[in-house]
């Protein structure tokens, strides 16, 4: 009964939506991959309790406040079944009927286009360390392939993305960084257009969902006084690839920004500050309404806004702003977690059954913005090779169970490393197509 009555409690929040609106790296390159890599931070879950008293006080407050409503439709939800089930004339028959309402009220959650669209995701890869690799001696008017090899991976082939594909993978991320293909008046190289569409291209070929994005750039700082800069910018980049991206359906998603944060500041991973969540929600915005006024699918595609340095901490999910009147939108999140043995270097090797972390994000998801009818992405995660592959598949084997019961697609960050004193993400060798952690694989494709 408590289960059905969830059940009719997230059925009814979709009451209130409407249309749609308006080969490992070389060691030579460990260096920059180190200063470059996720850009997922060094501190982003272990600063968590870093949050001050009164942001703290704010989202007790909010969650309070959510939770005594949930309690109260839950309720409602309960004396509607139990009028439902005094009608039943049958054990068996009430037994049949919970059943087929339980089901169709699950089919309900995909009735957006959003979740339509989300709940098709399965397991994701992020084809890291390349579009999104930048060297500033390289000039934009040099082959493209100086930028995409710049930190030791080879250049993207249909060969490669097709070893992953066939992995049971369905979602493709690609990172792509702009900045050093655009000019003075904000017009990307078409050369590097080109090559975006290319490797965009492997993927959406092969019927994956595909994820492009504005990654490592250092012209979208979160201060109040690059706002107008940084959304102008913003709103170029988008307009131009949305033009490009025109005809492409809903298999092509886009993300408006990566990590938008301080960078260098004590602010950058603890949860910024209110002018920081304040610039990203109004650049976003810049962004997002570039796409929305652009041709062909573009006025459906699926659009993924990501909150301060894409963090997990609640106070940065909580701040984050979705335009109104659009069901075609989601949440980008990014969870390393636990830090310490996911992200932390050298932290620990083993994973201890250290779930408290995830399992708060996914309470947080469910109640800020699930209940909202909003899906959520975990666009990166992962857990650093410490010689640990059976500590990783216990540690994968949960995160991923546990986000999939709450319909949320998860996308490992793959930066190609697997020697030397870098970020070792890596789980398929890009040269060689083999996979050298078959077990870690296999666990994360029982969620395909």
């Amino acid at each position: 009964m408590k289960k059905k009555a969830m059940a009719l409690l997230l059925a009814a929040t979709l009451v209130a939506s409407v249309g749609c609106g308006g080969a490992g790296a070389n060691n030579a390159a460990d260096t920059a991959n180190n200063a470059e890599t996720t850009e997922t931070a060094t501190g982003a879950e272990s600063s968590e309790e870093a949050s001050t008293e009164e942001e703290a006080a704010e989202d007790s407050a909010e969650e309070a406040s959510t939770e005594e409503v949930k309690e109260e439709a839950a309720e409602e939800s309960s004396e509607a079944e139990e009028t439902e089930e005094k009608s039943e004339d049958t054990e068996e028959a009430g037994t049949e009927e919970t059943t087929e309402s339980e089901d169709s009220e699950e089919e309900d959650v995909t009735q957006t286009p959003a979740w339509e669209i989300v709940s098709q995701m399965k397991i994701g890869w992020n084809l890291g360390n390349t579009l999104d690799a930048h060297e500033p001696s390289i000039k934009i008017t040099d082959a493209p392939s100086k930028q995409e090899t710049c930190w030791g991976n080879p250049e993207t082939t249909q060969e490669m993305i097709d070893a992953v594909l066939d992995l049971g993978f369905n979602t493709i991320r690609i990172p792509i960084t702009w900045k050093a293909h655009i000019d003075e008046n904000n017009q990307i190289d078409s050369a590097w257009m080109d090559r975006v569409q290319e490797v965009v291209d492997y993927a959406y070929g092969r019927g994956a969902y595909v994820i492009i994005n504005v990654h490592h750039e250092d012209w979208n700082y979160p201060y109040y006084d690059n706002q107008d800069a940084a959304s102008e910018r913003l709103a170029a980049i988008w307009t131009q690839v949305s033009e490009r991206f025109k005809d492409y359906d809903t298999h092509l998603v886009f993300e408006l920004q990566n990590e938008p944060r301080k960078v260098g500041t004590d602010l950058e991973w603890n949860g910024g500050d209110k002018e920081g969540r304040d610039v990203v929600n109004a650049v976003n915005m810049a962004g997002y309404e570039a796409i929305r006024a652009s041709e062909g699918y573009n006025k459906e595609r699926l659009i993924m806004f990501p909150g301060y340095a894409a963090s997990n901490q609640t106070n940065c999910l909580m701040a984050i702003k979705l335009p109104e009147n659009d069901d075609c939108v989601a949440v980008s999140v990014h969870s390393y977690t636990p830090y310490s043995f996911a992200l932390e270097m050298p932290g620990r090797s083993t994973y201890d059954n250290d779930h408290g972390d995830l399992d708060r994000l996914l309470k947080d998801i469910n109640r800020i913005f699930h209940f909202k009818n909003v899906p959520v992405i975990i666009g990166e995660f992962g857990a650093m090779n410490k010689d640990n592959e059976a500590e990783r598949v216990e540690w994968v084997s949960y995160y991923l169970r546990k986000a999939r019961e709450m319909n949320v697609p998860c996308i490992w960050w793959d930066n190609g490393i697997f020697e030397g004193s870098g970020e070792k993400f890596g789980i398929i060798d890009r040269r060689t197509l083999e996979t050298p952690y078959p077990d870690l694989i296999k666990a994360i494709q029982e969620y395909r």
